[in-house]
């Protein structure tokens, strides 16, 4: 957090920087050259900052998700590619379940499962162990040590941009429809954030 409160401060004095550099007059030779950089730096300035806002929503949205549901771990699975993504984003009540940077079972996530989440499909699985699944599926949520599941797509206008995922590691977790629709509003939240919902 502390990293992200100093790269802001950062883009704001480099933004005030070429502000005020942008007010000195230009020799005439290197006029289009010098707008063209302007312009360029510009751009980096606003991807950056848009990545900044991004970053600091999604990571707000799973913080206070896990701090109302009271479970382990909530993540946020983004889609880099079709139906390729990896945990960029996780709210831990400790750092022993962190799984940050885990990519997906391809085997198990193909287009079916896509096309359900896309459709809206709210996935709550209270154990594991006795809720019938793919043995892949079983294997991977073990592996991540997940007793109790519980998945809501974000949907932007593009289409299924990632999914926002809350673990029980613990223990069994019955879902109440209250969990679920905490975890919609954070899933729609994000979904419609300009920062989200342009990129």
């Amino acid at each position: 957090m502390i990293l992200q409160v100093r790269i802001i401060f950062y883009v704001f004095e480099l933004a005030e920087l070429s502000e005020a550099v942008s007010h000195y007059p230009k020799p005439a030779f290197n006029s289009t050259l010098g707008n063209h950089a302007d312009r360029k730096l510009q751009s980096v300035f606003e991807r950056l900052s848009d990545t900044l806002q991004r970053d600091a929503l999604i990571q707000e949205t799973t913080r206070e998700l896990r701090q109302l549901l009271q479970v382990d771990r909530i993540v946020l699975y983004y889609f880099y590619r079709q139906w390729q993504g990896r945990v960029t984003f996780e709210s831990l009540s400790d750092e022993q379940y962190t799984i940050f940077g885990s990519t997906g079972p391809d085997e198990c996530f193909n287009g079916d499962y896509a096309a359900m989440y896309e459709a809206g499909r709210v996935r709550a699985i209270a154990d594991i162990e006795v809720e019938p699944i793919q043995a892949c599926h079983r294997d991977f949520l073990r592996h991540m040590g997940v007793r109790a599941n519980l998945v809501v797509p974000v949907l932007t206008s593009k289409g299924l941009w990632g999914l926002l995922v809350a673990h029980h590691c613990q223990n069994t977790r019955p879902w109440t429809e209250t969990d679920v629709e905490a975890m919609q509003s954070g899933a729609a939240m994000l979904a419609t954030a300009p920062e989200i919902s342009n990129s």
